[in-house]
């Protein structure tokens, strides 16, 4: 990743902070190089203030640290992305975010369980991982782990408990997505036919 600061006078580069698990922005601060090295070697989001001239980790007194996931540059070279997993609220007025909208869209939540959890426990299994101890086992039996939570959840689906019920959907949803992976299947190409089925 390459990043030219020369291209502002003062050599700072707006820096969009983005919380890797719902895709919202969170914020927009200001990095210079050294800014940007100590974000890399510390792993939490450190800006320029402008204000102070100094450089500021956010969260460095309330923290509420922004632990940054993935850096990216524009095709311009000229502002910084981050994604960033936030230990608490964002704005100094308390919000979640700097803008108007909530943090919410906890959608894509259900991409990085399958490609930064689930994935792991496959391509690094681990003995005490109940994950990695069905991939082991092998594609009948994680398919055979979806119908079971299927028929769970629509027993659950004709009682009045409604806390039973979203744990069971949620069982349902995270064998699907261990099935998915077992067939290297991404969920994105599930949403894709999705999309494609229900075009505006």
């Amino acid at each position: 990743m390459e990043l030219d600061f020369s291209k502002s006078p003062d050599g700072l580069l707006p820096a969009v902070i983005q919380d890797k698990l719902t895709g919202n922005v969170l914020m927009v601060g200001y990095m210079n190089a050294e800014a940007l090295e100590a974000t890399r070697s510390s792993g939490k989001a450190t800006f320029f203030s402008r204000s102070k001239q100094r450089l500021w980790v956010k969260g460095e007194t309330s923290g509420n640290f922004l632990f940054v996931r993935e850096i990216f540059a524009d095709c311009d070279q000229d502002t910084i992305l981050i994604k960033a997993e936030p230990a608490g609220p964002v704005c100094h007025t308390g919000a979640a975010t700097c803008f108007e909208p909530k943090n919410e869209g906890k959608a894509l939540f259900l991409n990085y369980l399958q490609k930064e959890i689930i994935r792991v426990r496959k391509n690094e299994p681990s003995d005490s991982s109940y994950t990695s101890k069905l991939f082991a086992r092998g594609i009948n039996k994680v398919a055979q782990k979806v119908g079971e939570e299927a028929v769970e959840v629509v027993i659950e689906a004709k009682d009045q408990n409604d806390d039973l019920f979203r744990n069971e959907v949620a069982d349902l949803v995270f064998h699907l997505l261990v099935l998915l992976e077992q067939k290297n299947v991404d969920l994105d190409e599930v949403i894709d036919v999705l999309r494609e089925r229900h075009r505006p």
